[in-house]
């Protein structure tokens, strides 16, 4: 095969595979936190690090290296451990039909994503709130 079949051959990530692996450290350190009811301070406190550091990883503001991720999971008494598995090009496939819709049903569909979040994040504020 040539250098060049091997190139066009590589999956390149689409909009939702990027905006997924950008959160994904942030999303780890809440689901560490959430197991082990910790707030933010509490996660930096155990770890040695300024809140400041969980709160913009956990907003994605922040891009942390392993080191940092392992750092903050094993003071959650959590071990990262990864698996390589083959692409899985299903959020490209979705990608590419949102970006086919005209611009006023792609319009709709962001309105009612936006509303559902809005809905399930009022809906975890309540489940937090009830649960301590």
């Amino acid at each position: 095969m040539s250098q060049l079949a091997i190139i066009v051959s590589m999956a390149v990530p689409g909009p939702t595979t990027q905006r997924y692996t950008e959160r994904l450290a942030g999303n780890m350190l809440r689901l560490a936190r959430a197991q082990r009811g910790w707030s933010q301070r509490q996660l930096a406190e155990a770890a040695g690090v300024p809140v400041s550091t969980v709160a913009r990883i956990e907003s994605g503001a922040r891009q942390p290296s392993l080191v940092t991720v392992s750092r903050l999971l094993a003071a959650a008494d959590l071990e990262l451990r990864a698996r390589l598995e083959p692409y899985d090009d299903h959020d490209d496939v979705l990608d590419a039909r949102h970006a086919a819709l005209a611009p006023d049903e792609q319009a709709q569909r962001a309105a009612s994503f936006a509303k559902t979040s809005q809905v399930l994040d009022e809906a975890r504020r309540a489940a937090a709130v009830v649960g301590g």
